[in-house]
């Protein structure tokens, strides 16, 4: 990581990104997934989607590594279920740094993770993505938002909005928390980060990526 930027131990480090950004990303390489990673990507049949969760899982590691200043494929990533018990699924995080919060999302082709301080979660959809039926997001979604996006001419991009925080929500660990929503308007995505702590978006995952605008 020599030449790139300072760790920022303060903050959440996030990143939205496209899949073919993210595989073709010099630093990263599918290599860099443990043997339990890629027996998972062995029962996805569909390579759109095997793509998308090896970038996902691959963004990670790049958003953990500007988090420490360790090179990407420093950190052992872990999945526990604490439901059932088992590794190898559930919420992830780094074995050799148990309390450094990471995420992760991947759909259609776009793919979101962020990095930081205690309890984060990041989830991503294509801006075009019409959450629903009606029926669903009534048990989905607070009141609140479902009577916000009533109220807008075009309630589309509200609900969605809506369902991106309650995603990040539900993999930080509950409610609660600080939210972040942004649109990257370049790779069509709408994003959102829970983190008790500021969120440092990075504008591209170059190599010297720093944060963005925010």
């Amino acid at each position: 990581m020599s030449g790139g930027p300072p760790p920022r131990h303060d903050h959440v480090v996030a990143a939205v990104a496209t899949t073919a950004e993210v595989l073709a990303h010099p630093e990263l390489d599918a290599d860099m997934l443990a043997p339990w990673e890629r027996r998972r990507l062995t029962r996805i049949r569909v390579p759109a989607r095997r793509d998308d969760v090896v970038a996902a899982r691959l963004l990670l590691r790049l958003c953990a590594s500007r988090f420490t200043g360790l090179a990407p494929d420093a950190h052992d990533l872990v999945q526990f279920c604490p439901e059932c018990g088992q590794y190898e699924h559930g919420r992830p995080s780094l074995r050799d740094r148990p309390r450094t919060g990471v995420s992760m999302s991947h759909a259609h082709g776009l793919v979101a993770a962020a990095a930081g301080p205690g309890a984060v979660g990041i989830d991503v959809e294509p801006s075009t993505r019409r959450p629903g039926p009606v029926a669903v997001l009534r048990r989905m979604l607070p009141e609140a938002d479902l009577e916000a996006a009533a109220a807008s001419p075009d309630p589309g991009p509200e609900l969605l909005r809506a369902w991106v925080r309650r995603e990040a929500l539900l993999k930080a660990g509950g409610g609660g928390l600080p939210l972040l929503v942004w649109a990257d308007r370049r790779r069509g995505a709408t994003a959102a980060v829970a983190s008790t702590v500021p969120v440092a978006v990075l504008p591209g995952i170059t190599a010297h990526g720093g944060p963005s605008e925010g």
